[in-house]
């Protein structure tokens, strides 16, 4: 049942609002959309933090069932609008936007008010093959060291990191390198690699099974993939990176400039 006009959700129409905040031309809307549309208003009344009621009063009060209440959630769950705690949901904060820009994942954080971590998962060396070897600039069978770390925002697991790196420019970086701590910053005072340059590129996936474990989430849950390959200011690659972000935690923005 649809609620009465006096009681429609509002539907922006405005800059940065979906178009025709998703109402199909024909104008009929489904009741999930309709729900979903209702939650949001909610979500904004309740605040960040907040816990929403139980499903089943929120299914009574907007007239839908369970089910299709669940549909609105789990949209609103993957667009970052809520999360679950325990065994109940919550209204989540705003995404945090990361700069597509040459840089680390510690100083985009701490722009941003947020609290950068990191935990290890392993720190390896093996013999480059063909890819790895055409990728950071060394020859197959050189030496590479593969760097794996969860990514932390106040402590919540938000991405999966994996960095790779020619051993013959950061040989003691099993010995000398703080796990927690900036790879780009330990490049730069051990390695003496100022950053010169990179090429990114991003990519929506689904998590393995290994990585949505590792951090924290559902497998179902939509990822932000992104690859990097960077080189110093004397044309040496140094990084090869690959990051997976949480899609509901993360957004990224950049600077666009008219063409020469």
């Amino acid at each position: 049942m649809s609620p009465p006009p006096s009681q429609a959700p509002r539907l922006p129409h405005a800059p940065g609002a979906p178009v025709r905040a998703g109402i199909p031309e024909h104008g009929r809307m489904p009741k999930y959309y309709l729900a979903k549309a209702q939650l949001t208003e909610l979500l904004d009344e309740l605040g960040e933090g907040a816990t929403l009621p139980a499903e089943r009063e929120l299914a009574e009060r907007y007239g839908v069932a369970r089910e299709t209440l669940r549909l609105a959630l789990r949209e609103l769950l993957l667009e970052g609008r809520v999360r679950r705690q325990g065994r109940g949901t919550v209204v989540a904060g705003p995404k945090i936007e990361q700069p597509l820009a040459l840089g680390s994942y510690t100083e985009g954080v701490r722009k941003r008010g947020h609290t950068p971590g990191r935990r290890l998962i392993g720190l390896e060396r093996f013999a480059a093959d063909a890819d790895a070897a055409s990728e950071l600039g060394v020859e197959r069978g050189d030496f590479v060291w593969h760097l794996e770390r969860v990514l932390l925002v106040d402590d919540e697991r938000v991405g999966l990191e994996s960095t790779y790196a020619p051993v013959a420019l950061l040989p003691r970086l099993d010995d000398d390198f703080d796990p927690v701590g900036s790879f780009y910053a330990y490049a730069r005072d051990a390695g003496g690699l100022v950053s010169g340059g990179g090429e990114e590129r991003i990519e929506t996936v689904l998590a393995t099974p290994r990585e949505a474990l590792l951090i924290g989430t559902p497998p179902a849950l939509p990822m932000l993939l992104l690859h990097r390959r960077s080189w110093d200011v004397r044309g040496r690659a140094f990084e090869r990176v690959r990051t997976l972000y949480r899609g509901d935690r993360f957004s990224f923005s950049t600077e666009l400039r008219a063409a020469e």
